[in-house]
């Protein structure tokens, strides 16, 4: 089967690729390692993730998006050559239709970059949509209602949270906060605490195992591994929920400021919509556990988290690509 539409969820963290009729065929993380010595690209996504943490001085394991937009330029466009390749197949000689994921505060130069990296990977157009949007069509809102509804999209790099009415972005913020921060505050509170310095991974690892965004009466625990900062050994340690929730509060603080923000910028009619309605949660952070509880109570407003959220701004990009006609005259046309 020639493969002529190709939609791409560009995480800061995983990479999502959905090609109409097969599905989602590739959720790898968003990495590339590079010999430093040639500039050759050695491996992507979970092979190149598994490199992290563990290479030797001339090979680098790069993340080329910072934030959900183009970091280095070169490494993304290598990137999305191998995820296109993989989706098309090696003897596939049509260039495809590419429908690919950008931030909603993304710039003009921003949004040229991954529209010329997709190009000069083997796309035939690249089509650049908002991830509120996407996320918005995949969690199954119907986004041409006169209605309004809000999606609150948390991913690796950024929390995009908009209000959409009328198949167009009412309102929005785009926060550079989310998962990889997470992380981070995850290893500065265990380096605080406990003088232990740990990786990345282990920090992510901890979070997806106990994390929650509300401190609970009955404590999760995760056994962490790291490198004590006094005597340079190894060392184990006990992480409990509450402590990571503890870590991440002030990033979540952020987000919820972030989504009182746009209220207060939304006509009064589309408020009292999204009220009656709750706001939905997607994108891969929105899976910490309790993380609709924390909205709720801090802002009163029902929250539930979308159906596969992980998955909602991928599969936006699928229900494009089956009206790419249709979308090209109205959503396409309103992101240039």
């Amino acid at each position: 089967m020639l493969t002529r539409k190709i939609g791409i969820d560009l995480g800061t963290t995983n990479t999502v690729v959905f090609v109409p009729g097969r599905g989602f065929i590739i959720n790898e993380p968003t990495i590339v390692a590079l010999n430093e010595q040639d500039n050759s690209v050695l491996a992507v996504g979970r092979e190149a993730k598994d490199m992290v943490g563990k290479t030797p001085g001339d090979i680098r394991a790069y993340r080329p998006l910072k934030d959900g937009v183009v970091a280095d330029y070169y490494i993304t466009r290598a990137m999305l050559k191998y995820f296109i390749s993989k989706a098309v197949g090696s003897f596939n000689l049509i260039r495809p239709d590419v429908v690919i994921s950008v931030p909603a505060g993304i710039t003009a130069t921003e949004r040229r970059a991954v529209k010329n990296a997709a190009v000069e990977a083997g796309a035939k157009n690249a089509h650049l949509v908002k991830e509120p949007l996407l996320a918005a069509l995949g969690a199954g809102i119907t986004i041409n209602s006169s209605s309004g509804n809000m999606i609150v999209n948390i991913g690796g790099g950024t929390a995009e949270v908009a209000v959409i009415s009328l198949g167009g972005i009412v309102t929005f913020s785009s926060l550079r906060v989310a998962g990889n921060k997470f992380d981070t505050s995850i290893m500065e509170y265990v380096k605080k605490n406990y003088s232990v310095s740990i990786g990345e991974q282990t920090a992510e690892a901890a979070k997806i195992a106990i994390g929650t965004a509300v401190p609970t009466k009955s404590k999760l625990e995760f056994r962490i591994r790291g490198r004590d900062l006094v005597t340079g050994l190894p060392k184990d340690l006990n992480i409990t929920s509450n402590e990571i929730a503890e870590a991440i509060n002030p990033l979540l603080m952020d987000i919820a400021s972030s989504v009182q923000g746009v209220f207060n910028e939304t006509p009064p009619e589309l408020v009292a919509d999204v009220m009656e309605k709750g706001i939905i949660l997607s994108g891969g952070s929105s899976g910490l556990r309790n993380i609709d509880e924390f909205f709720k109570r801090l802002l009163g407003v029902p929250a539930y988290v979308a159906e596969d959220a992980i998955l909602c701004v991928a599969k936006g990009t699928g229900l494009i690509l089956d009206h790419l006609d249709v979308y090209k005259k109205t959503l396409l046309s309103k992101n240039r």
